[in-house]
């Protein structure tokens, strides 16, 4: 029972100082780009050595990459993203357009957690980032291919569109760089940012709305 109980906290201590690596880290790359983080830093920030870091994580580029993975799903919730209320609800929708709009909130809310990291792990200078950055374009390619099927089987997609063609329109409109451009540059905001999402993709999914 005593060597349970201290695999038990020894587990849970681990966990606790792998958190505090991780937010430690967040606001070292936010901060301080990818150059201007050092372990040593995070260590200190986190209140724990730099092998513990290394332990927990790993080296910078792994705590990049666990930083952005953390960021991307937002919370510590196993749910596939696919199964989780947005999504349910998206497949839920009565028409296109409340589909999509439902599809920028998501993509809003992503959006905010992740363009921060985003901006420094697409500038940073190594091999492995560069091929990470090229897993998260595919994987958010496979999310818009997704969404442009959802769209197509459930309301229809407008006179010669088919759905390779609107899963690039997805793929380029939910563009980390183009949200930074809008939201950051221009000073858009993330609400003007969705409003103009939904809009977009609605028009270039299922054509112009008709009016009286």
């Amino acid at each position: 029972m005593v060597r349970r109980y201290s695999t038990a906290l020894r587990t849970e201590q681990a966990a606790q100082a792998r958190r505090r690596v991780l937010e430690a880290a967040h606001a070292a790359f936010v901060d301080g780009g990818y150059t201007g983080t050092t372990l040593a830093a995070v260590a200190a920030a986190a209140q724990v050595s730099v092998q513990t870091v290394y332990n927990a994580v790993g080296g910078k580029p792994a705590l990049l990459k666990a930083v952005y993975d953390v960021a991307l799903a937002g919370d510590d919730d196993p749910v596939p993203m696919a199964e989780r209320p947005a999504a349910r609800a998206m497949r839920a929708a009565v028409d296109g357009r409340e589909c999509l709009a439902l599809y920028a909130g998501t993509a809003r809310a992503v959006g905010e957690r992740t363009h921060p990291l985003l901006r420094v792990l697409l500038t940073a200078d190594d091999p492995d980032l560069r091929a990470f950055a090229e897993t998260v374009e595919e994987e958010r390619a496979m999310g818009t291919r997704a969404v442009a099927g959802l769209v197509a089987q459930r309301f229809g997609l407008r006179d010669a569109l088919d759905v390779e063609d609107a899963a690039a329109v997805l793929w380029a409109l939910t563009a980390p760089d183009l949200a930074d451009r809008l939201v950051r540059r221009r000073g858009w905001g993330w609400d003007r940012f969705e409003s103009w999402l939904a809009r977009t993709t609605a028009d270039a999914l299922l054509g112009a709305p008709v009016t009286a």
